[in-house]
């Protein structure tokens, strides 16, 4: 399906609500990471240089259970002003302060609706959600897909589709339920899988793919779950009882480079192990490297793969990083996402 364009809708001296990503990170009251302010100024200039008479721009931040300071929008919306700074440019307070956002609610969707011309679904990582931003304001407006939407739908859609091979598709992670789908739907045209995480642990023990994924050699083996843990290095198979693996160890590091390196479609989507406690980071460090120094076609997914990269400088180096999490899993399942279903097609 591809969603009608915000291209295609004629916003000259139109009033035009936007749904954004802004659920960023914050920290002492300021925006911590301002990746998803940066992925959603694009469309909010393309419809600026197009003569809009006013945009409001809603997003969610955080799970608030109603009204709440610490998630109020107005450290977004500074950061916001900041790099965009037009007098027609309006930025809503948190979505789910109202709790009938999360349930589609009519009644909020009329309010945001009311007094706006149309409405531009931008916002990639909640399309997954049947919200009343999402949603059901594009039911009560003319719809459009937002230029980041645009693109997101793009990116991963090629994995959808006829691939360069080899095809190496990446997944860590804690849980296997979390991936499943996914791996279900891509693992099949993958040459290669390559798992590490605690999710790795589980397809040792129990694989229901209905095909082979090629699990670490050797970890980094930790006395308890704490940072500062007793470690050694460990084969998987000696593993001593009681011990944990957070990490791939440099042998299965050193295998995984080397599978990405011949390939020509990446898919890579969570850490390698507990990458937030430097001493067990290397083996998603290792991924972080390899993804970014191939030549292939690489979508990386997943707000974990997303920071490794940024932490070390490689974001720009991958052909596509994407805003969303859950909603990059769905659509690669091949799910319907209720924020796309609900634009109009081209």
């Amino acid at each position: 399906m591809r969603p009608r364009s915000v291209r295609e809708a004629d916003v000259g001296g139109k009033r035009v609500l936007v749904r954004a990503d802004l659920n960023v990170p914050l920290e002492d009251g300021h925006v911590a990471d301002d990746t998803r302010i940066e992925a959603a100024l694009p469309t909010l200039r393309y419809l600026f240089e197009h003569d809009a008479a006013a945009v409001a721009v809603c997003s969610h931040l955080g799970r608030p259970k109603g009204p709440d300071p610490a998630f109020s929008m107005e450290p977004v919306r500074a950061a916001l002003l900041e790099r965009l700074p037009d007098d027609r440019l309006e930025v809503l307070e948190n979505t789910r302060f109202d709790s009938g956002e999360t349930k589609n609610d009519p009644e909020l969707a009329r309010r945001l609706a009311e007094g706006r011309d149309l409405f531009v679904e931008d916002a990639f990582g909640s399309v997954h959600r049947a919200h009343a931003s999402t949603v059901g304001v594009a039911k009560l407006l003319p719809a459009y897909a937002g230029l980041l939407l645009e693109r997101e739908l793009e990116e991963l859609g090629k994995l959808l589709g006829e691939v360069e091979r080899p095809f190496v598709l990446v997944s860590g992670g804690a849980k296997v339920e979390d991936k499943l789908g996914v791996l279900q739907n891509l693992g099949g045209k993958a040459d290669t899988i390559l798992v590490g995480g605690k999710m790795a642990e589980q397809l040792r023990e129990e694989n229901p793919l209905g095909f082979e994924v090629e699990l670490p050699r050797d970890v980094v083996a930790a006395a308890e779950f704490a940072e500062d843990a007793e470690t050694q290095v460990v084969p998987y198979s000696a593993l001593p009882d009681g011990w944990l693996g957070l990490d791939i160890g440099p042998e299965t590091r050193e295998a995984f480079a080397a599978a990405i390196a011949r390939a020509q479609t990446i898919f890579w989507n969570g850490p390698m192990g507990v990458f937030e406690w430097p001493r067990f980071a290397e083996g998603t460090r290792a991924v972080a490297q390899a993804v970014a120094q191939s030549d292939a076609y690489s979508v990386v997914g997943g707000a974990d793969s997303a920071r490794a990269l940024r932490e070390l400088g490689l974001a720009d180096l991958v052909s596509w990083l994407s805003t969303g999490g859950g909603a990059a899993l769905e659509l690669l399942e091949g799910k319907e996402l209720p924020g796309v279903a609900v634009i109009p097609e081209n």
